[in-house]
């Protein structure tokens, strides 16, 4: 009998996409054993597009786990080997910001490093404001590192926000059937 394949699930404050992003983790719970990890921010601030209680209940309604929310409980993902690969979907600027600068603050960016300990692949899905401006250069770290892969993305609204970035959450799936290969998904810019 073959194990199914681990995956932690991360999101981070970008609270815009979460409709979107939870849509896909209903797909990858279908097909992978998930947990998900929450920032302090997504698991703690109710905005206009849902509260923070509602997208923890969805989360831990789809994955049959409570949700990671601390830096403590994130920590062992590594230690411990827990998944196979980690997704970090939506990953705000600061999030990107934090791992490419090796910041571990929250419970996001300590079960990245704690995960990327392992050898293991790290997903990153962004949605960010400026990731072609302050954040650009976190973006080509990011890119250029071992074991990371972006889910692909574009800006999302050139005209009245040119810096923006956001991925195409629908290709996190394919995404990280590539990745499991030591693979990046091409193309990368949509």
């Amino acid at each position: 009998m073959v194990e199914p394949v681990k995956v932690g699930f991360a999101l981070t404050g970008s609270f815009c996409t979460f409709d979107k992003v939870i849509l896909e983790l209903k797909e990858l719970c279908r097909e992978y054993d998930v947990t998900v990890i929450m920032s302090k921010s997504a698991s703690s601030t109710d905005t206009r597009f849902g509260t923070a209680k509602g997208f923890m209940e969805k989360a831990e309604d789809l994955s049959q786990r409570k949700v990671i929310t601390e830096i403590s409980t994130a920590e062992p993902i590594g230690p411990k080997k827990l998944f196979d690969a980690l997704i970090i979907a939506p990953c705000t600027g600061n999030t990107l910001a934090k791992l490419a600068h090796g910041i571990t603050d929250t419970p996001v960016t300590m079960a990245a490093k704690a995960h990327l300990r392992n050898e293991r692949p790290l997903i990153i899905a962004p949605s960010t404001n400026d990731g072609l401006g302050a954040n650009a250069k976190n973006l080509g770290l990011l890119l250029n590192t071992k074991n990371i892969y972006f889910v692909p993305f574009g800006q999302d609204d050139p005209i009245n926000k040119h810096n923006s970035l956001v991925a195409d959450f629908t290709k996190i799936i394919p995404t990280l059937q590539e990745a499991l290969k030591g693979r990046q998904i091409q193309p990368i810019l949509v």
